[in-house]
């Protein structure tokens, strides 16, 4: 009870508001701005661009499992990290983005009138003993409740589906290794929030220095799930609130090597 209290106190929002129930009329008005274009930079590593803001989550160094991804150079507005390791969590690669624009550490964060979230959840299986504390970003963009669970490795509890609710758009780590999902606990924290998109993240590609990375390519996720699977062709996704299916739908993005 007291972990529930601490967790709810930390987020500094109502259990109607971070489930999504207050939030109808918000998306109504949101969904008239054109929804979101989603853009796969490599690993965790995503822009959305939507309501004239770019939201940058998780830019990282090139080493290990992203040593043959380019830097995610890119402007943004925004940058959400999930945690403080090199592969999702090096803003400085950011061209002109201020401190204040960058946020590491879990909260209620209103900026520029948009309510962001960072829901804290364990970086491995050992209690955050080993990487310490990820944070999960939930916000509104578009009109679309978005979800990037970064480099989540914990299941997902009672406490956090209050504050991560449905969401439209779900980034889930599926590659494995000691610090997020295999794909066997992607599908269950798949199943506990049953978002209508799926976007696998962190997984193997091409990319990875084949001695220095630990992770499962993207097929070992797929094999297993049971959700239709739509691979978009491209490294961009155009989300609008009119497109959204009732039923959840993996999308697979590809980076142009």
């Amino acid at each position: 009870m007291m972990k529930r209290r601490k967790l709810l106190q930390y987020a500094g929002v109502s259990l109607l508001t971070a489930s999504g129930l207050l939030t109808t009329r918000q998306r109504v008005s949101q969904a008239q701005t054109g929804g979101v274009t989603i853009k796969y930079l490599g690993h965790t590593c995503f822009l959305f661009s939507g309501e004239g803001k770019r939201v940058l989550v998780n830019p990282f160094r090139t080493l290990g499992c992203t040593a043959g991804y380019r830097t995610p150079s890119v402007s943004a507005d925004l940058v959400l990290t999930s945690s403080w390791l090199f592969d999702e969590g090096v803003p400085s690669v950011v061209p002109n983005v201020s401190q204040d624009k960058v946020i590491r550490e879990a909260g209620s964060y209103l900026i520029d009138g948009k309510e962001f979230q960072g829901i804290s959840i364990p970086h491995d299986r050992q209690g955050g003993r080993r990487f310490g504390d990820n944070v999960a970003w939930k916000w509104t963009q578009g009109g679309v409740d978005i979800l990037h669970l970064g480099g989540a490795a914990a299941p997902i509890e009672i406490e956090h589906k209050i504050l991560m609710g449905r969401p439209d758009v779900a980034l889930v780590p599926v590659g494995g290794g000691p610090k997020a999902y295999t794909p066997q606990e992607a599908l269950q924290a798949i199943e506990t929030l049953r978002p209508r998109i799926v976007i696998p993240t962190h997984y193997r590609t091409q990319a990875a220095d084949a001695t220095n990375c630990d992770i499962q390519p993207l097929e070992d996720f797929l094999t297993l799930a049971s959700y239709p699977v739509d691979r978009v062709g491209s490294d961009t996704l155009a989300v609008t609130v009119g497109s959204l299916s009732s039923e959840t739908v993996i999308k697979v993005l590809n980076y142009p090597f």
